[in-house]
């Protein structure tokens, strides 16, 4: 039992910290294709 709630503790913890990170990321790229498309209008 102890190790499924430390797995699930874990499987959080990796979730928030892909958010963290993975968020910011995702909305640089976003960005970059936005500027990207405007220059080769």
């Amino acid at each position: 039992m102890q190790a499924s709630e430390s797995s699930a503790g874990n499987a959080a913890k990796l979730i928030l910290a892909w958010g963290f990170v993975g968020i910011p990321l995702a909305w640089g790229v976003i960005e970059t294709v936005i500027n990207a498309l405007k220059l080769f209008q």
